[in-house]
C-alpha cells in the first residue's frame, strides 16, 4: 500500500531541513535501507535510507526544498497502485521546488460573507508552504483567512490555494484587477502605466517582475578592477547558520564576560609535552587543545555552566561533550561534538578533534558527531582578534570565544613585564545561570591555563 515518506526528526534541536539531492528517480525500484535522498539539516547533512522496499511513485520535495519535520518529500507504493488520495487531488503538498510550471486549482466554494470573516488563526500558526507564503504576500491575501481550507496533503495549503482564494475575493467584490498590488506600487514608483504592460503572471496578470525599470544613466568610467555588486540569497548552511544565531540572539538573554589569561606557562607546557605526544598519538597539540582540556576540567566543577536549556528544565550533565566550532568559509560554520572530553587524554582529545575538523571540512560528519554537545568553544585567535562577543549554541547554556595570544606589557610584582596574553570571552544564558557563577568558572579556567599541570590534578 502507498504511504508518503516523511521527513524524520535527524537531532534533537532539528525543526527543519533543506532537501539537497535526490539520489533515485520517479519510478526507480527502492530496497530497504538504501539511500533516498540527502537532506541538509541545522548541523549537517544527513542521508536518508528508504524504510521499506517499493516504487518511488512521486518526489514531493525536490532540491532546494525546506520541508519541517514530519513534512511530506515523497510517495512510495507499488507499480500500479492508485496515489490520487495521498496528493490530495492531484496538488503537491509542498509549495518550494515542486512543481515546474505552477496550476491553478479550481476556485473554491466560498460563500462572499466568508472572505471577509476575522481570521481564524495568526499568520504564523496557519499550516501552509512557503510558496504558498510569497504568493500570499504578492497578492496581498490575508493567508490566516484560508486557515482549515488547504487543498495539500494533512491541509496544508499551497500555492493553488492561495490563487483560487484571491480570485475568489476579486470575483466576490466585482473586481478583478489584472496588476498585482506590488506590480501598482512598482509602477507608481517608476512612473509607468501598469495597464499598457503584457503580464505574465495567470492569466495575464502584471507581476512585479513584469514592470520595466527606466533605463539608468550611464555610469561614470570605473576603474578596470572595480567589481559589479552581487546579491547573495540565504541558502543551505548559510542559511541554517543565520536561523540558528537569529534564534539564540533572540531568545537566550546573553551576558559576555572577558578575562586576561598569561599564557606564559601553558606556551612552556606546551613546548614541553610536544615531543611525546607527536611520538605517542602522531598529532601536535595545539593551543586549542589545551584550552579546550582545560575548559573540560573546570567545567566538572562547574555543572550550570555544562549544560542544556529544554523550556523550563535545566538539564546538568556529569560528563562533558565538547562542541568546538570549525569554518567552513562562506558557506558558514559547524560545531563537531567531541563527546567525553573531560576523561580523554590530552594525546586522545587533539587525535579526536582534528579527526572532526577533517571529516567537518569535507563533509563527511555523521548527525552523532554534530549532536549532543554540552558547551561550546569557538577560536578567533588565529585572526588576531583580541575580543567578541559569541553567541551560544542552542540549547546549550554557554560558549568560550578563545581570542589571539599577543605579547603585552603588564605588572608583574609591580615592574612592567612583557607577557603572551590572551583574552578568553564566556557568554552564557542569564535564565540558566548568574554572573557570579559563570565569573567563578572562568576564574578557575584561567588559574588552570596559567598552572596547566592542575588539569591533571
Amino acid at each position: 500500500m502507498a504511504k508518503i515518506l516523511e521527513l524524520p526528526a535527524l537531532g534533537q534541536t532539528m525543526e527543519e531541513g533543506t532537501i539537497t539531492q535526490w539520489f533515485k528517480s520517479e519510478g526507480d525500484s527502492v530496497q530497504k535501507g538504501e539511500v533516498l535522498y540527502e537532506v541538509m539539516t541545522d548541523k549537517v547533512n544527513i542521508d536518508v535510507e528508504a524504510p521499506e522496499a517499493g516504487i518511488l511513485r512521486k518526489i514531493l520535495a525536490l532540491a532546494d526544498t525546506i520541508v519541517p519535520i514530519n513534512g511530506p518529500v515523497g510517495i512510495l507504493g507499488t507499480p500500479d497502485e492508485d496515489i490520487s488520495g495521498l496528493l490530495g487531488g492531484d496538488k503537491l503538498p509542498v509549495g518550494a521546488g515542486l512543481a515546474p510550471a505552477l496550476s491553478l486549482a479550481p476556485a473554491l466554494s466560498l460563500a462572499p460573507a466568508a472572505l471577509s470573516s476575522p481570521s481564524p488563526a495568526s499568520d504564523a500558526h496557519v499550516f501552509a508552504s512557503p510558496r504558498a507564503r510569497r504568493y500570499a504576500d504578492e497578492y496581498s491575501v490575508d493567508i490566516a483567512l484560508l486557515a482549515g481550507r488547504g487543498t495539500g496533503v494533512e491541509g496544508r495549503i499551497v500555492e493553488a490555494d492561495v490563487l483560487a482564494f484571491y480570485e475568489e475575493q476579486q470575483a466576490a467584490k466585482k473586481m478583478a484587477p489584472r496588476v498585482s498590488p506590488l506590480a501598482q506600487r512598482v509602477a507608481s514608483e517608476f512612473g509607468v502605466d501598469a495597464d499598457s504592460v503584457s503580464g505574465t503572471g495567470h492569466g495575464g496578470k502584471v507581476m512585479s517582475c513584469d514592470i520595466p525599470r527606466p533605463a539608468s544613466p550611464a555610469p561614470l568610467a570605473k576603474e578596470a578592477s572595480e567589481e559589479i555588486s552581487t546579491v547573495v540569497t540565504l541558502r543551505g548552511m548559510r542559511k541554517m547558520v543565520a536561523d540558528a544565531v537569529a534564534k539564540s540572539a533572540a531568545t537566550a538573554p546573553h551576558v559576555t564576560l572577558t578575562l586576561a589569561v598569561d599564557m606564559s606557562e601553558a606556551t612552556r607546557f606546551r613546548q614541553q609535552i610536544l615531543p611525546a605526544i607527536e611520538k605517542s598519538h602522531g598529532v601536535r597539540v595545539s593551543f586549542t587543545d589545551i584550552i579546550a582540556k582545560a575548559a573540560a576540567r573546570a567545567l566538572l566543577d562547574h555543572p550550570a555552566l555544562n549544560s542544556t536549556l529544554s523550556g523550563y528544565d535545566i538539564t546538568l550533565y556529569k560528563a562533558v561533550h565538547l562542541g568546538i566550532a570549525v569554518s567552513l568559509g562562506t558557506e558558514g560554520l559547524i560545531v563537531p561534538v567531541v563527546k567525553n572530553a573531560d576523561s580523554l587524554s590530552l594525546g586522545a582529545f587533539s587525535v579526536a578533534l582534528k579527526a572532526l575538523v577533517v571529516k567537518a571540512k569535507g563533509n563527511s560528519l555523521a548527525s552523532e558527531e554534530v549532536t549532543g554537545g554540552t558547551f561550546s568553544i569557538t577560536n578567533l585567535g588565529t585572526f588576531g582578534i583580541t575580543q567578541f562577543n559569541p553567541i551560544i549554541n542552542p540549547p546549550q547554556a554557554a560558549i568560550l570565544g578563545v581570542c589571539a595570544i599577543a605579547d603585552t606589557i603588564v605588572a608583574v610584582n609591580g615592574q612592567p613585564t612583557v607577557r603572551p596574553m590572551m583574552n578568553l570571552c564566556l557568554s552564557f544564558d542569564h535564565r540558566v545561570t548568574d554572573g557570579a557563577p559563570a565569573a567563578a568558572f572562568l576564574a578557575q579556567l584561567k588559574e588552570t591555563l596559567e598552572q596547566p599541570y592542575l588539569m591533571f590534578a
